[in-house]
């Protein structure tokens, strides 16, 4: 078994200590992800908990992607300047989104729970360009493989997580099962701040501030940072919407109980998204699963390559500031379309929702399609 030696050979020669900073990012990615499908399944619960219409609904996805979109940027900024910081940053963003979610819990308004989505929203900006920045300086070589098992780390849990939350469900008010996410967040929180303190203390070090603005400012001028920006922020508008009225859609109007919303979140998570325009149309049963599962394959793997594109024209001090500077210029522009689909819902149904979402996706296909992405890693700025 030549190849299984290799492959154990190849292991091994990453080291101890970059092997445990893979593990335990990849560990905490997971729990990151808990708190993020979390949301979509409990989502029909809250709308019917706090009476809030379609566009109230979208407003909570837009408060999320609003504070993740303008803090993913200075946030990156700021752990590629305090490097010695990140186990801190990572363990803080768990703990921020179990108690965003303990306070949409205990709210009886909508404003309040708008606060809690703004938090989970943090939680997200905390966690991404510092784990994704420890990876990449970590893995120059492999960038894209260390950024694609981190992202295993989120689809296990994506897969997993609305089953066992549409479980919950059925067992726990939903307003008790929110209340009680701050423990998990605590705990692994702590269990990743204490598996990764000291591996930064002697970490790579940073550029100074006008070399670190100067490569930012170059990289927001490079093309195929512009093309990627472009097509990520477009099909996020297409994945928004699918996110946040999918659920919708199956509890409320074709009826299905949290567990089999589970189910269909999972199995959408599990596997694809190239069919978005028809989840309005499709036959209920087992047509919807066809389509549902073929709405997640290439979703997180193209995330991955996308980030690594940008990661690879980036120079390599301003790696959390170039993943943060990838969200600001998508994320930002997104925000606002989990409302207007709301809108969209109020005069032609909720069909008209999925069919806006696809021709977002469709779109962005074409703006990659001429992009010449290349592998490799930047040692110094953008050329």
């Amino acid at each position: 078994m030549p190849n299984v030696k290799n492959i154990l050979a190849s292991i091994r020669a990453l080291g101890p200590e970059r092997l445990k900073l893979l593990g335990v990012i990849t560990g905490g990615h997971f729990a990151i992800h808990w708190f993020q499908q979390l949301f979509p399944v409990v989502l029909p619960s809250i709308k019917s908990g706090l009476a809030l219409n379609d566009v109230q609904v979208g407003a909570l996805t837009s408060a999320r992607q609003l504070v993740h979109g303008t803090l993913d940027f200075p946030l990156g900024m700021v752990a590629d300047a305090m490097v010695q910081y990140r186990a801190i940053f990572l363990a803080t963003a768990l703990v921020a989104m179990g108690a965003g979610y303990v306070f949409i819990g205990i709210s009886s308004a909508f404003i309040l729970a708008l606060g809690g989505a703004g938090l989970i929203g943090l939680g997200t900006a905390l966690w991404h360009p510092a784990a994704a920045a420890s990876l990449s300086n970590s893995f120059p070589e492999r960038r894209a493989t260390a950024l694609s098992l981190h992202g295993m780390g989120a689809t296990v849990s994506d897969t997993l997580t609305p089953l066992g939350v549409g479980a919950l469900l059925i067992a726990l008010p939903w307003q008790n099962l929110l209340a009680l996410q701050l423990v998990p967040g605590l705990l692994v929180g702590f269990l990743v701040w204490q598996g990764l303190k000291g591996l930064f203390a002697q970490g790579e070090t940073h550029a100074t501030r006008s070399t670190q603005l100067r490569e930012i400012l170059a990289l927001a001028r490079h093309p195929v940072f512009l093309g990627i920006s472009a097509a990520k922020g477009l099909a996020m508008m297409g994945r928004l919407i699918v996110m946040t009225f999918l659920p919708i859609y199956l509890q409320e109007h074709l009826g299905y109980s949290p567990f089999a919303l589970g189910f269909f979140i999972a199995l959408l998570h599990a596997m694809g998204t190239i069919s978005q325009p028809v989840l309005g149309v499709v036959p209920v049963g087992w047509p919807l699963s066809v389509v549902i599962a073929a709405n997640g394959l290439f979703f997180y793997t193209l995330m991955n390559i996308t980030y690594a594109a940008v990661m690879d024209v980036a120079g390599s001090k301003i790696q959390a500031s170039s993943y943060g500077l990838a969200s600001l210029v998508t994320e930002i522009v997104v925000v606002p379309t989990p409302i207007l689909a709301g809108v969209f819902i109020g005069h032609y149904g909720i069909n008209s929702a999925f069919v806006l979402a696809g021709g977002f996706v469709l779109l962005a296909g074409f703006i990659l399609l001429p992009l010449n992405l290349y592998r490799g890693s930047k040692d110094s700025g953008p050329s």
